[in-house]
């Protein structure tokens, strides 16, 4: 049987790519904002947070290398502990046309590998995410080939950043436990389990308990849920032993009807769930020594 853990990682997901403007007035869309947001979570207990950005005048998602530098310089004058984990997610969608199935429909923002990591090799944050899900995801499709993976996850490696991976369903658990065999990806491991995407993972403990037992034994977990999922999954992830993730990029209610007013309200009710069940938070520098992490933070370290 595996205990909650002793220390439970809070990482904030602030805007995403997924939650548009009209579904919240509070989402966070410019640099300062975003910056804002995850300062904000971060003096509510979160250790991580995991950044997208958005174009500003229109509050689109977008992979623009400079609004990722400015978010990370901004975060870096006020905090220099928290930890940084900057997504590669974008660019790996796919739209059919309506009238040629095989050329690209209006949404698609497939880009090469190394393009969707560029930002990564020059920011060198302390972890990245990498997707795993080919799947569908609404009426687009997404696109993560193991040979386009193998690409991403070479530059993550030689940046110097942990990759946490993205797990939506279990088959996305067999080509990880490919790249593990290969040394694509070596170990200690730090993944992610989404849930509640239609066609992904369903929100459920049975589906945490068997994607846990899937894992390599040197996983660090977090389960999360999208959705009205959100909060219930803070404590499925923390009583199976995992660490936990809320913010507007999974969803933008606190409670049934309500509307989260910042990222920071939402952290603050994920750190009550872990803390009146009976765990406890880790602080930014715990986060960084449970993860194997470098204790200098990202925005200060030299590039390679």
């Amino acid at each position: 049987m595996v205990m909650p853990r002793d220390k439970v990682i809070i990482t904030c997901a602030v805007t995403g790519n997924q939650t548009t403007p009209d579904m919240t007035p509070h989402l966070p869309i410019t640099p300062e904002q975003i910056a804002d947001a995850c300062l904000g979570a971060a003096e509510a207990g979160a250790a991580v947070v995991h950044i997208h950005v958005r174009e500003p005048s229109t509050g689109m998602p977008s992979m623009e290398l400079s609004y990722y530098r400015d978010v990370v310089e901004r975060i870096r004058k006020k905090n220099t502990s928290l930890v940084l984990n900057i997504t590669t997610g974008p660019g790996g969608r796919f739209a059919p046309s309506d009238h040629d199935p095989s050329v690209a429909g209006p949404g698609t923002n497939l880009m090469v590998p190394e393009k969707r990591v560029e930002h990564i090799s020059a920011l060198r944050p302390e972890i990245c995410t990498l997707d795993l899900n080919t799947m569908t995801f609404g009426k687009q499709v997404v696109i993560n080939t193991p040979p386009n993976v193998r690409r991403m996850a070479k530059v993550i490696r030689e940046a110097g950043v942990k990759p946490e991976i993205e797990l939506f369903d279990s088959g996305d658990i067999a080509l990880m436990s490919d790249l593990v065999k290969d040394g694509t990806l070596a170990g200690p491991h730090l993944v992610s389990i989404v849930m509640g995407v239609r066609y992904g993972f369903q929100a459920s403990p049975e589906t945490v308990l068997y994607a846990r037992g899937l894992l390599p034994a040197d996983t660090q977990f977090t389960a999360f849920g999208t959705g009205r999922w959100g909060f219930p999954a803070v404590a499925l992830s923390y009583l199976s032993g995992g660490h936990v993730r809320v913010g507007l990029e999974d969803g933008v209610q606190i409670s049934k009807g309500v509307l989260a007013e910042s990222n920071a309200q939402m952290v603050e009710k994920a750190r009550n769930i872990v803390e009146e069940l009976g765990g406890q938070i880790a602080t930014p520098a715990e986060a960084r020594g449970m993860l194997g992490l470098s204790s200098q933070a990202s925005g200060t370290r030299k590039a390679a």
